[in-house]
């Protein structure tokens, strides 16, 4: 990943020597100064190209979104569904943890403890006060963003491997606490009964309900991380990325900024991990804080290609997809880990680009679809 700004650019050699205060260009010049004025300014010609980007992209982002929603409610596939369902769930996750690795090359493997106490806090509104879901999820977003955003103040002090040991730290302290703390179900966790379902028109009808918001949610995901990498904000960011210090240098507040990526990349998990855990009828610490997850949206971040937007979507869908085939599969099921494993450091060391890369270095205009 490369950040490449032009500061102050001034172009020479569209000025006349008069302009120089040099004289006059002699008749060889003036010919080559009218031979090179008929050359394209590839920095002209790229304009038109961004501006259709901006235009284009989050158009393609809202229809993949609808047909991702309508495909299997038309067939009322509900094996479709479910696997539509997860694919959802893990872009939501690959595409705001690349707003920490993608962006601000900020490794994080915490990343999942957004998930689970999004989990929590949402199912326990919806269980003993009788929130409705929708209302509950977005609370739980914006509590686990604040709590991100005071957490991350203080973690994002550290960098490289010491940071990456942090996050660790705190999903497992978090699970600890969350095991022992009694009104969330200590160890055994909090169960939904039938009765949580009948404001969306009980089970069945709330299985699509619930599909359809976290479809919602990968698109709100997918569009946020396209504002941020087209912003000033973004910019930000991709310079701490590239050299933190000579980007404080230059005038990017870096505290600031990186826990502002830190908070706005734990709000959609969270509302995730609520309709999630609402949908599944059950949350437990281990499988609401599993580190595994972590582990596997960073693989499909380098999958797709970290740094852009789509690439945690092709890397989310395919890997899931692999993964729904290994799970299934007789022989290699108990190797789905390491498969995945063998997956990212092939794609570091043949792909470093992922998918998204490459595709770009071999169809270079494909950057106005592929951001």
């Amino acid at each position: 990943m490369t950040v490449s700004t032009e500061i102050g650019r001034t172009d020479l050699g569209e000025m006349s020597l008069d302009e120089k205060g040099l004289g006059e260009k002699s008749s060889g010049e003036k010919n080559s100064g009218e031979k090179n004025s008929g050359e394209k300014n590839p920095g002209r010609q790229r304009a038109p190209d961004i501006a259709a980007s901006r235009r284009v992209f989050p158009t393609l982002i809202f229809l993949f979104g609808v047909l991702f929603a309508v495909v299997p409610y038309w067939g009322d596939d509900v094996g479709l569904r479910e696997s539509f369902l997860l694919a959802a769930v893990y872009i939501t996750l690959a595409s705001n943890l690349n707003v920490m690795i993608g962006y601000t090359g900020y490794i994080n493997f915490g990343n999942i403890v957004f998930f689970g106490l999004g989990g929590y806090i949402c199912v326990d509104l919806v269980t003993r006060w009788h929130w409705s879901v929708v209302v509950a999820g977005l609370m739980a977003g914006a509590a686990v963003s604040l709590l991100a955003l005071v957490f991350g103040s203080a973690i994002l002090r550290l960098r490289g491997a010491f940071f990456a040991l942090a996050t660790i730290g705190v999903n497992e302290a978090v699970r600890q606490f969350v095991a022992n703390f009694e009104p969330w179900g200590g160890a055994t966790g909090i169960y939904l009964s039938f009765d949580a379902y009948e404001p969306l028109g009980g089970p069945m009808a709330a299985l699509w309900t619930v599909y359809f918001l976290l479809v919602g949610v990968m698109v709100l995901s997918l569009l946020l991380s396209y504002a941020i990498k087209t912003s000033k904000f973004g910019l930000g960011l991709l310079a701490i990325g590239q050299n933190e210090d000579a980007a404080g240098v230059l005038g990017v507040r870096t505290p600031r900024h990186k826990a502002l990526a830190y908070s706005v990349s734990a709000f959609f998990p969270a509302v995730a991990g609520g309709l999630f855990f609402f949908k599944s009828g059950i949350i437990e610490p281990n499988g609401a804080f599993d580190l595994t997850l972590s582990i596997e949206a960073i693989v499909m971040i380098m999958l797709g290609g970290y740094g852009t937007v789509t690439g945690p979507l092709l890397g989310a869908f395919l890997y899931e997809e692999l993964r729904g085939y290994l799970l299934t599969s007789p022989t290699v099921s108990q190797l789905q880990l390491v498969i995945a494993g063998a997956l990212l450091l092939a794609m570091v060391l043949f792909a470093p680009g992922g998918l998204v890369g490459f595709i770009h270095q071999r169809w270079p205009r494909s950057r106005i679809l592929l951001q």
